[in-house]
């Protein structure tokens, strides 16, 4: 028990001795939280996307001719793409929830005989509003192909009428869908640069081979570098999602625990991987460009701007080593669907690998990296 004390008093002298240094002066303060107030404000006003590839899933309980002719018409669009033909309405919302696609078009039984009978026939389009811009643009190029349709048939009166449903966005908002990935995209710019910053620092000042020779362990040494970055982490997402939330009205519909759990496993990934940075660089300026270097294509490959399933096959296997990737789905899937643990549970799993791995490589590589 003594031994477990003094090892916790270690960590814990050398967590201040990091947060002091993070926090001693005012600019450096203001540093580690004005960028993230300024940019999910930013984000929240100007930012938006667009893209043009879009997955569906049909059920077609009407079978018929016109139904075919419809399908065949959106098919050869070019831009959607069919994923799955469903065989019951209860299919439906496993489909948007899984992303296995964009949008469901459900078509009616009488769908057939209600066009022969010169009456309004109803084609319901149920749209995924987590990609709000696309799931808006894909409606309206629904509409546009319903009236060209409608058109090609003389169909001057009644015809083929589109009703929209927006899942997890009701108005197709895209700020809906961009806030709650910055809770955990905006934080992690800094995270990883202050973990970055952490071990190379100290070899730069001639301190950290002081820090070796102490009677702490490598283990020790990489708690008390971790903790700091991790709750600077989680308090810059806090402070986005504040203003997510009550800033900008977006309603969170999930678990708050559940949301947190997923930041600090995502913020532990991030710290294990500027930690290896760190210990790798032998200056700050390495530590500087190495972090610029990776935070790019982190980025890019997240999902943010453009969905996973839209990218090159090679460039989707290299998101599963992103922690981003899963950070910004645990986000957005607990924010906006109300998703429980075990819907988010193969999240975690990536995370907790990466985490697993960069750690341990970190801690190894306080000792072993030449000077």
């Amino acid at each position: 028990m003594a031994s477990f004390v003094a090892f916790l008093a270690q960590v814990m002298a050398l967590c201040r001795k990091e947060l002091l240094a993070l926090l001693k002066e005012p600019s450096s303060r203001a540093i580690l939280f004005v960028p993230a107030l300024m940019q999910s404000l930013l984000f929240g006003y100007a930012a938006t996307y667009d893209i043009n590839h879009v997955s569906y899933a049909v059920l077609d309980q009407s079978r018929g001719a016109a139904s075919t002719a419809l399908l065949t018409r959106l098919d050869g669009t070019g831009v959607f793409e069919r994923t799955r033909t469903l065989t019951s309405s209860r299919q439906i919302a496993q489909v948007i929830d899984d992303n296995d696609a964009l949008m469901v078009l459900s078509i009616p039984s009488d769908f057939e005989n209600k066009l022969s009978a010169g009456q309004p026939s109803p084609l319901q389009v149920i749209l995924d509003g987590r990609n709000s811009t696309t799931a808006g643009t894909a409606g309206a190029y629904i509409s546009s192909i319903v009236a060209s349709y409608n058109q090609s048939n003389g169909y001057a009166s009644g015809g083929i009428t589109v009703e929209r449903r927006a899942w997890f966005n009701p108005n197709l908002e895209a700020r809906w869908n961009i806030m709650p990935a910055l809770i955990a995209a905006l934080s992690m710019l800094q995270t990883l640069l202050i973990a970055a910053l952490s071990v190379a620092r100290e070899r730069e000042q001639g301190t950290f081979d002081q820090l070796l020779v102490t009677p702490m362990t490598p283990i020790q040494i990489l708690i008390g570098k971790a903790l700091p970055a991790i709750m600077v982490g989680l308090v810059q997402s806090t402070l986005i999602f504040l203003i997510i939330r009550f800033w900008f009205q977006i309603p969170l519909v999930g678990s708050v625990w559940l949301l947190y759990l997923g930041l600090f496993t995502f913020t532990g990934a991030s710290v294990g991987i500027g930690l290896s940075i760190s210990a790798l660089s032998l200056t700050m300026q390495q530590a500087m460009l190495y972090t610029f270097f990776l935070i790019m294509p982190l980025m890019l490959l997240s999902g943010l701007l453009t969905p996973v399933r839209n990218m090159p096959a090679a460039l989707q296997v290299a998101t599963y080593v992103n922690p981003l990737r899963f950070g910004m789905s645990i986000v957005r899937r607990v924010y906006l669907e109300g998703a429980g643990l075990s819907d988010v549970a193969t999240d975690f799993i990536p995370l907790l690998v990466i985490a697993a791995l960069t750690l341990p490589l970190a801690a190894w590589l306080f000792r072993h990296r030449l000077s």
